[in-house]
């Protein structure tokens, strides 16, 4: 019995064994099996949820229509998208070693992903800006970033994501299946030149720029709480007022930097790992791991929200108790301390 148990275990398993050029299944072990679909699972679930919190906090509550939240909202889109389909259909590859999504949707899915990473990086550049102006010039911020501007950055984002996802996927969108060297594997392969390209367009160059931007921001804020500190106003009801102000806007800075920091550490190792390759693979087993940071990413940004933004925590609770059902949950007073 125990021979055959032994035999059973070590006979190659193929994705799809009516074909005789399928390729072979990875070989775990039942309970292997059962851990990592649990484990892959919850964090989907945890990140579809997490972030469909953040979409519905934003768009139902009138006091969140502002242009950093718009901006918010659309990245957690794109985190939503990240876990609805993106965490889903690459664990079932990374633990099965298979794509069982047929060759259309071969195609398909690397456009999807390079269309929500990109995005995603679009609207951490913007916040960084639109957090710049906030610090840099707060007198002037009303006039300069306004709904329909901040409308129109998101759809930039959206749009310029989508026409670099055709351009860097064209060869592949018309032969999907070219580099798979057996039935039942979607390999896309870059060059190293395109490759490099594609490190400076949507990596270098934008993290570059955010950590310029924070840096400045960081430098101003500490001024201001300077200033503020030696000044003394004749009216200590509006000095007071400036304060918090102040404060708030510093708040929303440190709070979107810790986003942009997080966002940095879990694409670092993956770009690393493209940098180091002398032909880039999606099915290279170290390039699967980490890219499984940059999905991750997608489930921190609402746990960093419900750390530092007390407005997400009062939402999320009238979500959750059914409250936003009320036909005036809408204008419900998100920040009374600025009563």
């Amino acid at each position: 019995m125990e021979i055959s148990g032994s035999v059973e275990y070590n006979v190659v398993q193929y994705c799809f064994p009516s074909n005789n050029v399928s390729c072979p299944k990875e070989m775990r072990s039942k309970s292997g099996y059962i851990i990592l679909y649990i484990f892959f699972a919850a964090l989907s679930v945890c990140t579809v949820f997490l972030n469909l919190l953040v979409i519905i906090s934003i768009s139902h509550f009138k006091q969140l229509h502002t242009p950093t939240n718009l901006l918010i909202l659309s990245l957690a889109v794109a985190d939503f998208v990240v876990g609805f389909i993106v965490m889903p259909i690459e664990s079932i590859r990374l633990i099965e070693n298979c794509w069982y999504f047929g060759v259309m949707f071969c195609s398909l899915f690397p456009f999807i992903l390079y269309i929500v990473i990109s995005a995603s990086l679009g609207n951490l550049v913007f916040i960084s800006i639109d957090r710049y102006i906030a610090v840099h010039d707060p007198l002037r911020y009303p006039s300069k970033v306004t709904i329909q501007k901040t409308m129109f950055c998101i759809f930039l984002s959206w749009f310029c994501s989508i026409v670099y996802a055709v351009i860097s996927l064209y060869d592949h969108l018309g032969h999907p299946v070219v580099h798979s060297s057996c039935y039942g594997h979607c390999t896309v392969v870059t060059d190293y030149t395109l490759a490099i390209t594609d490190v400076i367009i949507t990596f270098l160059s934008p993290c570059t720029a955010m950590i310029a931007l924070y840096v400045r921001i960081f430098n101003t804020a500490r001024k201001q709480i300077k200033l503020i500190s030696a000044a003394t106003a004749p009216n200590i009801h509006q000095h007071t007022m400036v304060v918090v102000e102040k404060k708030s806007e510093h708040k929303a800075a440190k709070t979107l930097g810790i986003v942009v920091v997080m966002y940095l550490l879990c694409w670092i190792p993956y770009y690393i790992c493209i940098l180091t390759e002398s032909s880039v693979s999606t099915s290279s087993v170290m390039l699967n791991i980490f890219s499984w940071f940059m999905y991750i990413n997608s489930c921190i940004n609402p746990v960093i929200y419900a750390l530092f933004y007390p407005w997400f925590k009062t939402s999320v609770q009238h979500i959750l108790t059914l409250k936003i059902l009320d036909t005036s949950s809408s204008l419900k007073n998100l920040f009374p301390e600025n009563q």
